[in-house]
């Protein structure tokens, strides 16, 4: 709770308005006025969302001091009766509100302006979990101002804004796409009503406005949700499940069912990068074929062969003669991570991706253009191939340093991958191949970035700002209990920490900077 009390410009006393009459016969007394002192109260009001407002007026009298009565009036209804006005702002909105005191002789009015804005407009998004596998969504709002003191949100906001709403537990992802912030669960054994769950919340509130239950598929345990940010409407995207199959997900119906298209199995380290219905990939690992999969913007899948390829169920794409003229087949892939670009950069450039794979010898890395392919002007149904799985040089000889479970991050501007190992951060220059001396530049060549927590510590996700100058790091203590999840902020390219906010979330899942 907190008292709002502001400093007015001297025409606002203005609006404090006495009405009086004199209703004596003898006029044995003059009228006692009633003035609202225009300090103590505003003409206008800005508070967020289920938060408490408080207005404690300062009223005089001129002469006898009469009895007081006070009226306040929100949206012309009255909401209280008090002197202290004490008001919970539960509904987004601009309202007309009104204060009036009245003694025997007369009234006096003072209106203002009420602003109820969503205390989730913008700002750094994190989805945690106990280690019972209770859920919980955490949020802290972007400063206003340079004074403004950040901090994140006590309690579940999810909980908050849904009360009475059961929380499926071990919570896998969230997203921000279409006016929604998506939540998706696997369940668990809590209750009989803890089962695989996505919520769809109004992103200015999180306010659940819709819900999509799995218990008609028993084995499916969602872990990503293959969704385009900012516009995704009226189409179906894949959901991941944690043994690797598909499910499609339309977001206008909510109508979960498996994919029709995407019939393998796929790596956990899928991804989709991408801002709208029109314009995304969606990539995945094929386990079954070992080679990478895309979806572009609804299409495929198209493997990243040396030839444009039909979908996976076509005939010609089973035919082993086929398969073995355009594959060169690997044992698996580590990680997935796409190359983040600046607004700037993504006019000059297409998507990139860099892909960690198993080769006979030694781990691999790859860095390949998400459009895999080009139509040849003027001929139809021929395509050029934009890249045809050519392998850089070895990126490491150390198969457990990287696994498709390992956070990472990229980015063009530093042209670095940030991944975790530990409770560290590593720095590696992806497009570096040799380091001084000649010798290959490896994976193992990565240099220590940032040590953040304790030696227990675990790092479990990134985020990075729009121009790449910082860098969000999500991290855990086993050790602790309760809240044992913390975020710091740190410079992109040299590591310095630039806030930290410890104890703030459980075990994080995923962390993203939710936008307007």
């Amino acid at each position: 709770m907190r008292i709002a009390k502001y400093i007015l410009p001297l025409f606002l006393a203005l609006v404090s308005v006495s009405c009086f009459e004199d209703e004596t016969t003898s006029a044995t007394r003059p009228l006692s006025e009633i003035t609202i002192d225009a300090q103590s109260v505003s003409g206008e009001y800005n508070v967020n969302k289920n938060e408490v407002l408080e207005i404690a007026p300062v009223v005089t009298q001129t002469n006898k001091q009469l009895p007081l009565s006070y009226t306040w009036e929100i949206d012309q209804k009255v909401v209280s009766k008090d002197e202290v006005f004490v008001y919970k702002a539960t509904t987004l909105g601009v309202f007309d509100g009104r204060l009036i005191v009245e003694n025997e002789d007369g009234k006096a009015f003072h209106p203002f302006k009420l602003y109820v804005n969503s205390p989730y407009e913008e700002g750094i998004t994190v989805l945690s979990k106990d280690a019972d596998g209770k859920s919980m969504l955490s949020f802290m709002q972007k400063a206003t101002s340079p004074d403004e003191e950040q901090k994140f949100y006590e309690g579940d906001c999810f909980s908050i804004n849904n009360e009475g709403l059961f929380f499926a537990s071990n919570a896998s992802d969230i997203i921000q796409t279409s006016g929604s912030v998506i939540i998706a669960c696997q369940g668990g054994d809590a209750s009989p009503e803890d089962e695989a769950t996505i919520y769809f919340l109004n992103e200015k509130t999180f306010v659940m406005e819709n819900i999509v239950r799995g218990s008609e598929y028993p084995t499916f345990k969602p872990t990503k949700l293959l969704t385009p940010g900012e516009s995704a409407e009226g189409v179906s995207y894949p959901v991941l499940s944690a043994d690797g199959k598909v499910y499609a997900l339309p977001t206008y119906n909510a109508l979960l069912q498996p994919s029709p298209k995407l019939l393998s199995t796929y790596a956990q380290t899928a991804f989709v990068a991408g801002e709208s219905a029109s314009y995304y990939d969606v990539i995945l690992w094929d386990k079954e074929v070992n080679d990478i999969t895309l979806v572009y913007n609804g299409y495929g899948p198209y493997y990243c062969g040396s030839k444009y390829l039909l979908m996976r169920n076509d005939s010609a794409f089973s035919s082993d003669e086929y398969y073995v003229k355009n594959f060169s087949k690997l044992k698996g892939v580590r990680t997935l991570t796409y190359i983040h670009r600046t607004k700037e950069q993504m006019l000059t450039s297409r998507r990139e991706l860099i892909a960690i794979v198993e080769a006979p010898l030694m781990l691999q890395k790859v860095v390949l253009a998400t459009f895999f392919w080009e139509p040849v002007a003027g001929k139809t149904g021929e395509y050029v191939v934009l890249d045809n799985n050519g392998f850089k040089k070895a990126a490491s000889r150390n198969y457990t340093l990287i696994n498709e479970n390992t956070p990472c991050i990229a980015n063009a501007t530093f042209k670095t991958m940030l991944f975790a190992n530990g409770n560290k951060v590593m720095k590696w220059f992806y497009t570096k191949e040799e380091k001084e001396g000649g010798k290959q530049y490896l994976l193992e060549d990565a240099e220590v970035l940032l040590t953040v927590g304790s030696d227990d510590a675990v790092i479990t996700s990134f985020e990075i700002s729009d121009d790449h100058k910082t860098t969000y790091v999500a991290f855990y203590e086993p050790n602790q209990e309760g809240l044992n999840g913390s975020v710091w902020v740190f410079d992109t390219d040299n590591g310095t920490v630039l806030e930290k906010y410890d104890n703030v979330c459980y075990q994080p899942v995923k962390m993203f900077y939710k936008k307007k």
